[in-house]
């Protein structure tokens, strides 16, 4: 429950902090004096988003800060993010001129998405505009899964609708595909079988267009290699008779010439690598011819690879590899694709099986929870002024399943004994709308076990004894919570524990919007203003004692 509010620098208000007790407290003011600014500055700690225009004095920063008491449900929430958590906790909002927010939870910075879904937990505010939500079936049906208790059956079934979903797309685009390949498959195959005998190679290119040099030029390295080989090894005249010669030589005088066994010795050296290299020499020369026909069979090979780079448009032969791979793997796909699309099919048909048994399970609470919700808020539309009211749920199967199941919900309502059921939109007048809101307001509020409601003049359209019972039902939600209305009434503004008071003050220089808590005396005077206008009466305020009892 909320326990304090400080603001500053907010539209009307330069600074101001309200502390609130449990149970039930009531704020009241004149139409203008600011009470719709409270919430808007109360909205912000609860995750709303915030820009400049807030801003009163546009060069300060705007500052929301509220102290509420948590409870151990929301301890899982503040952990699971590295908050610490504190049964007092403080709620920080800041806006800079700049326009940069900021939040904070006991002094860590938060984002929004976290201070929306705390302040989810611990604050409902409910206004007229949000009667509208009324007229809304999806609001309807969420109403309903508060009523049913279903959220663990709603989320089973929304997995499995997702999962369905994301099933069904894909086969769908299973079946186009291979439709749209099946009629391709001819030439698929055509150009993967054209592909597949030409047994391609990385590196092949390469080394065919090497060996066509070759081939190319195959008599003429013959002849040179030949020709080499006899100047290494004609006899008499040749490399290697001529070295042996100047070995003997330099050998004879070696014993009386010191220099010659250096150079005998070095000599011998190049004359075994020449020998060697003679060898290597003689081998090529041996080899040195060509095989009949293999000038033609490496150009057909050569013009074979060229002729496939230029049919699939490629630079170079890996890349008709990796097209000749992905044919076969698209050819294959097409091979089993019966076999692909049976296996999703199976698993399409078991979660649309798992879908139906889980929407009959929502189905059936919902219809429950339906039928308890008329009765109760058709005898509190009766408690409220409105004695012929009649109120009915509709679980209306679909065909088709949504995101929600296979449910549509209505809510029909009539006031009047000759009036057929129709739907709120079509037959609630304004003061019929929030007398029905305050009825589902205080049905769900039970079931979700909010800590703090706020109702931001709900009971606009209302009066009288009516107003009274409005109030009535104010005291009994405020049993097990703390409940904040903001209201035009006296009946309700009476009811409170706490009566706080909004109003304007005017200065030299500005406006500001002031709240305070009023006393008994400012209650009597209060209430009597309420029930009179500006002029108080005697009579308005014996009317005002009796109302709050003293």
């Amino acid at each position: 429950m909320i326990r304090s509010i400080y603001i500053k620098n907010y539209l009307l208000i330069d600074e101001l902090e309200i502390r609130f007790s449990d149970g039930f407290t009531t704020i009241t003011g004149e139409t203008g004096a600011g009470k719709s600014i409270l919430m808007g500055a109360l909205s912000l700690i609860l995750g709303q988003r915030a820009d400049t225009s807030l801003l009163k004095l546009k060069d300060a920063k705007c500052i929301v800060e509220g102290e509420f008491v948590l409870d151990d449900t929301d301890r899982g929430l503040l952990e699971e993010q590295d908050l610490d958590f504190e049964k007092l906790t403080t709620i920080r909002r800041e806006i800079s001129p700049g326009g940069k927010s900021r939040a904070f939870v006991n002094d860590s910075p938060v984002n929004l998405p976290l201070l929306k879904e705390l302040g989810q937990r611990l604050v409902d505010i409910h206004s007229q505009h949000q009667n509208l939500q009324l007229h809304d079936h999806l609001y309807q049906l969420e109403v309903i899964d508060y009523l049913a208790d279903s959220k663990k059956d709603l989320v089973a079934y929304q997995s499995d609708y997702a999962a369905y979903r994301n099933v069904s797309r894909e086969l769908e685009r299973v079946r186009g595909e291979i439709l749209r390949l099946k009629a391709d498959l001819d030439f698929m195959q055509f150009q993967y079988n054209e592909l597949s005998s030409a047994h391609l190679k990385e590196g092949e290119l390469e080394v065919l267009e090497t060996d066509l040099q070759h081939a190319e030029h195959a008599e003429e390295i013959r002849t040179s290699l030949q020709l080499s080989a006899r100047l290494f090894d004609e006899e008499g005249t040749g490399v290697l008779d001529q070295l042996k010669e100047v070995l003997l030589q330099l050998n004879r005088i070696s014993k009386f010439f010191t220099p010659a066994g250096e150079l005998s010795y070095r000599l011998e050296s190049a004359y075994i690598e020449l020998k060697d290299l003679f060898s290597v020499l003689e081998g090529h020369a041996e080899k040195a011819g060509m095989e009949p026909g293999r000038l033609e069979q490496l150009q057909e090979r050569i013009d074979l690879l060229y002729g496939l780079m230029q049919k699939h448009r490629v630079k170079q032969p890996e890349e008709l590899i990796t097209i000749r791979d992905r044919l076969e793997e698209k050819i294959s796909d097409l091979t089993f694709s019966d076999d692909k699309i049976g296996k999703l099919e199976k698993e399409q048909s078991g979660l649309l099986e798992g879908m139906a048994g889980l929407s009959e399970v929502l189905h059936r609470k919902r219809v429950k929870a339906g039928e308890e919700m008329q009765k109760k808020v058709q005898a509190q539309l009766r408690q409220l002024g409105i004695p012929n009211a009649r109120f009915r749920v509709d679980v209306l199967k679909t065909a088709e399943y949504d995101f929600h199941g296979c449910d549509e919900i209505r809510f029909l309502f009539s006031a009047n004994k000759q009036m057929e059921l129709e739907e709120i939109s079509r037959v609630a007048s304004g003061g019929e709308i929030s007398r029905l809101m305050l009825c589902i307001k205080s049905l769900v509020s039970d079931r979700k076990g909010m800590p703090t409601l706020i109702f931001d003049e709900i009971d606009a359209g209302v009066s009288g004894e009516i107003a009274d019972r409005v109030g009535g039902i104010m005291v009994r939600l405020a049993g097990g919570r703390q409940v904040i209305a903001i209201t035009h009434l006296p009946q309700v503004a009476s009811r409170g524990n706490d009566h706080f008071v909004v109003f304007k003050e005017d200065t030299r220089e500005a406006t500001y919007t002031r709240i305070r808590k009023l006393g008994p005396s400012e209650r009597i005077a209060e209430i009597a203003k309420m029930l009179s206008g500006e002029k108080v009466t005697e009579a308005a305020l014996s009317n005002a004692r009796v109302l709050l009892g003293v």
